[in-house]
């Protein structure tokens, strides 16, 4: 993919929610670092970037608009001109205005970091490869926590990662890393 002007960075939930105990064991510890890097390089070639964040209606979850949690990581933190679209769901496209504000921009192309992998992060690619945009995910700036499946056993995060960006990549994306991406910059 060739990074142009028509080529939005699109950080999905890059939150302090994620950083409380309760997630467990997770992959990738450099995410949020290897975010910010891409983010300094992207802001420097005034490409555009869109900030999703996750909420929460329930007032006693960890992404309540109240919750200090809720806050936007400081490796993340939206500059006042950087778009902020809030979500309730973990499509960043069902319920929001993104699709629309990214056409208006004449964005085609997206590349896609944040939290979760198996969440919002597949669930926001899948759809936007669905709605025409060219999207790339980033392996090495995206991350999740362990799993448990069926029958109680636990699956490493490092597991639920791979497996989740296989089954992404080709498909509905193509999965790169952060080094290779900037090399296109």
């Amino acid at each position: 993919m060739k990074i142009t002007s028509k080529t939005g960075l699109l950080l999905i939930d890059v939150q302090k929610a994620f950083d409380d105990p309760k997630w467990g064991s997770r992959n990738n510890p450099f995410a949020e670092e290897n975010i910010g890097h891409l983010l300094s390089v992207w802001r420097a070639k005034g490409l555009p970037v869109v900030h999703i964040r996750h909420l929460s209606r329930n007032r006693g979850s960890l992404f309540h608009p109240d919750a200090d949690s809720c806050d936007f990581k400081e490796e993340a933190r939206p500059l006042a001109e950087e778009p902020v679209i809030e979500k309730y769901v973990n499509s960043a496209f069902i319920g929001t205005d993104l699709e629309e504000r990214l056409r208006e921009r004449g964005i085609q192309s997206l590349v896609i970091a944040g939290l979760t992998t198996d969440h919002c992060v597949s669930t926001t690619t899948r759809m936007a490869r669905n709605l025409g945009f060219d999207p790339q995910l980033l392996s090495d700036a995206t991350a999740t926590f362990d799993r448990v499946d069926l029958d109680g056993n636990r699956i490493p995060a490092a597991e639920v990662h791979r497996i989740h960006l296989a089954s992404l990549h080709g498909e509905f994306t193509q999965v790169t890393n952060i080094r290779n991406l900037i090399a296109h910059l």
